[in-house]
């Protein structure tokens, strides 16, 4: 027969086990969760750079059109 302590300590090494299994599944599920936030705001980032860069070179193009219509006007 086991006795009240015994199952006192059984009680207690039972509900330490599940939340060690529940706060380890938990600390998964926020470590994905940050890494998942951190690739989309990166992303972010790169697309926000990239339009960036887009609109500087067609801006440069712009201009660039223009000084060869103004030479072709002085020509």
């Amino acid at each position: 027969m086991v006795g009240r302590f015994e199952t006192g300590k059984d009680t207690v090494q039972e509900l330490t086990e599940s939340a060690a299994t529940h706060l380890g599944n938990i600390a998964t599920i926020v470590t994905g969760a940050v890494r998942d936030v951190a690739r989309e705001t990166g992303d972010w980032l790169t697309d926000l750079i990239e339009m960036r860069e887009a609109a500087r070179r067609a801006e440069a193009d712009q201009y660039q059109a223009r000084d060869e219509d103004e030479d072709e006007d002085e020509d």
